[in-house]
């Protein structure tokens, strides 16, 4: 599959999450088979004040690529602004985020998928976007702001028509936020209404998620967000599964360990240890996920400070789980 002209390989992509997608956490989902990977939601107002977290957002090494920035805002000027400026960092692709649900970002900041709400605006933000920038620019949408105006397949005949390179529906409103279903049938109505790729978003945790999101939608790619959270191999099930109908079982115990060992090493490396370890807390907890003595495991998670406490987290795990995971 091509977006505009960069090839992407393979069945899914990594999702960008606020706070969860950083840069190790892209090179490892990369690593074990992911397609590409979209950064963490910057915003473009920040970018444009010059704010120095925001600018560090669009950072990304070779070993993510293909990657995109995703920037957040309403303001189409603001947004070809800062989409400029996320060029210096060399992103192979812009994505424009349409589909966060936080309040801050959907309500405080008007941006997000509060431009549901607002079609003209969404269309026009396209396009000032894809007149900034050289590379592709995809936008990741939900299905509408809340039960009663689901108009994702309006949003994307818009954002087509502006210039957008492919689409991203994730099949929600935001009013559900991450309840309960994934509406398959408006991603397919998405893909039916455009010409250019649709990447289904939704609840995909393994190949059989992914067969079905691709054989009852007709989308052309998938994207996985929370089901890659603790598990960054599921990429590589993904691809077996499609590949040759292999269902790849999950990693031992001890490997799944080494795996949360690197992404937090990575982490340290590329942020230092007071804030690594900080959050390290919640990736560490995702990865207790199923365990024996799940519970105790997630209470020390909330007390990482150090490698050793990681270290001595793999220890406990492993001692409360011999023989039922190995």
């Amino acid at each position: 599959m091509f977006i505009g002209n960069v090839e992407i390989k393979g069945f899914a992509a990594l999702a960008p999450m606020a706070g969860v997608t950083d840069r190790a956490m892209r090179e490892l989902c990369k690593k074990f088979g992911a397609s590409y990977t979209v950064g963490e939601l910057a915003s473009a107002k920040g970018i444009y004040l010059g704010d120095k977290k925001s600018a560090a957002l669009l950072s990304a090494s070779d070993d993510e690529r293909p990657f995109a920035s995703q920037l957040f805002g309403c303001e189409p000027q603001i947004m070809a602004h800062a989409a400029e400026i996320a060029m210096r960092y060399n992103p192979d692709m812009i994505d424009i985020n349409m589909g966060c649900p936080a309040p801050k970002i959907a309500i405080s900041s008007k941006g997000g998928s509060a431009l549901l709400k607002n079609p003209q605006l969404a269309e026009d933000v396209v396009r000032a976007v894809v007149a900034a920038v050289s590379v592709p620019v995809t936008v990741k949408i939900r299905s509408g702001w809340d039960e009663s105006t689901k108009n994702a397949t309006e949003i994307a005949k818009r954002c087509e028509q502006a210039g957008a390179s492919a689409i991203t529906v994730h099949g929600r409103t935001r009013n559900q936020m991450y309840a309960p279903p994934v509406d398959l049938d408006i991603i397919k109505s998405v893909k039916k209404s455009v010409k250019i790729p649709v990447i289904g978003n939704g609840d995909i945790s393994c190949g059989a998620d992914a067969t079905k999101m691709y054989e009852y939608t007709g989308c052309d790619f998938v994207m996985v967000g929370r089901g890659a959270m603790g598990s960054p191999w599921v990429f590589a099930q993904i691809n077996s599964w499609l590949q040759s109908g292999t269902a790849l079982p999950e990693p031992p115990l001890a490997e799944r360990l080494l795996i949360l060992i690197r992404q937090i090493e990575l982490m340290v490396k590329y942020k230092g240890e007071n804030q690594a370890f900080r959050e390290a807390r919640k990736h560490a907890a995702w990865y207790m996920k199923g365990l024996c003595g799940a519970s105790e495991l997630r209470r020390m998670c909330g007390t990482i400070c150090s490698m050793s406490d990681i270290h001595a987290l793999c220890k406990e795990a492993m001692i409360k789980n011999k023989g039922s995971h190995e």
